[in-house]
């Protein structure tokens, strides 16, 4: 029997007023809820990144993630483990054509 874990898949988007940025949030909660079962969305975090200048800047961002399960294996090819980065794949692209 395989051993069954949990892998979480974080996006970071800015929090900025750009209506591209909110449909982009929207976006990724509606395919984490229909293709993983659901989603958690945390508004408004402080960060902060290393500009190209090294100047350290601040940065609002939203966060949005997902749980799945995994069983973990040493065969990669027929896991389950494939079949959900195939899924997040499938996501992603989704996520991109509608932008």
């Amino acid at each position: 029997m395989p051993l069954l874990e949990r892998a979480r898949v974080e996006v970071y988007v800015p929090d900025l007023p750009a209506p591209h940025y909110r449909n982009l949030l929207l976006s990724f909660e509606e395919e984490f809820t229909y293709a993983f079962g659901g989603c958690t969305i945390v508004r408004g975090l402080d960060g902060s990144y290393l500009s190209r200048a090294g100047v350290k800047t601040p940065d609002r961002i939203n966060l949005i993630y997902t749980d799945l399960p995994v069983a973990l294996s040493t065969n990669f090819e027929r896991s389950n483990n494939n079949r959900t980065a195939q899924d997040v794949q499938k996501v992603n692209r989704a996520t991109s054509r509608r932008q």
